[in-house]
């Protein structure tokens, strides 16, 4: 018997749907990025971020989820975003995870069009308009990104191929890096997608699954952390990555999603 690391507790994890008035949704792009003890590289990136999407015509915005951190990362989010209302911050009242950060983020989300990214300074900020660009003249629903060059450990990049390679042939995927946080996509696509500890390394599939498929990928920029050390080992990458699997196979093959033909209104 197949025992998945998945916390059943988590499957209801309670982030509310918030309220937007009519001017606060006009938003095109939302940048989100979980954070868990990245103090030390908030305001460098944001300056990055910045600096990326202030020439561009259209609103957006970036949410920055604290998982819980505790070495002052709250502290500085609420300065910065009380400074530059652009920037907005959501606190989670532990550390719930990756996945639960995201989470939060997709409801708390207001732009048509949503782009997630690490807190590390890994991921370069100015690749996110170009995606937006090809996203925005397309007919695509999300666009997955693929480190070109990556900056990390033989350990990391080997463990990351590993459970790369099961995910997808377990899951008849093809995703070249399902490991890279920075992607762009239209935000009906998160919109009913299940929540789960473990989500994060399984978006597109999750997203092809609820039935928008038309995805592909392209190569993005990959740097060196810049302070801190990575909070995902190889334990977490590689076996509790590969058990997970097995669930999202198991939702491959039973979840459903009706489409409607017509309605007593047509």
């Amino acid at each position: 018997m197949i025992q998945s690391n998945i916390d059943i507790s988590s499957l209801s994890v309670k982030v509310d749907q918030p309220v937007f008035t009519a001017k606060e949704q006009e938003c095109f792009l939302s940048i989100i990025i979980p954070l868990k003890d990245e103090r030390d590289n908030i305001s460098r990136l944001a300056r990055e971020i910045q600096s990326a999407m202030d020439s561009k015509p259209y609103l957006w915005e970036c949410l920055w989820v604290d998982d819980g951190s505790s070495d002052g990362t709250l502290a500085l989010l609420r300065r910065m975003c009380a400074g530059d209302p652009r920037h907005k911050y959501i606190s989670l009242t532990q550390n719930f995870g990756q996945a639960a950060a995201l989470y939060a983020g997709f409801r708390y989300a207001r732009g048509d069009i949503l782009a997630t990214m690490d807190g590390d300074g890994q991921s370069d900020p100015h690749d996110i308009p170009v995606l937006v660009e090809r996203l925005q003249h397309s007919n695509l629903h999300m666009i997955n990104g693929i480190r070109r060059h990556r900056r990390d450990s033989l350990i990391k990049r080997a463990s990351s191929r590993i459970a790369n390679a099961f995910r997808n042939w377990l899951t008849r995927e093809r995703v070249t890096d399902v490991g890279c946080a920075l992607r762009v996509f239209r935000r009906f696509c998160v919109s009913d997608i299940p929540y789960f500890h473990g989500m994060h390394r399984f978006l597109p599939t999750l997203i092809r699954t609820i039935g928008y498929d038309r995805m592909v990928e392209t190569p993005v920029h990959h740097r060196d952390r810049w302070h801190g050390t990575t909070k995902y080992g190889i334990n977490n990458r590689v076996w509790r990555g590969l058990v997970d699997t097995f669930v999202v196979r198991w939702m491959q093959s039973r979840m459903r999603f009706p489409e409607v033909r017509e309605t007593w209104k047509t």
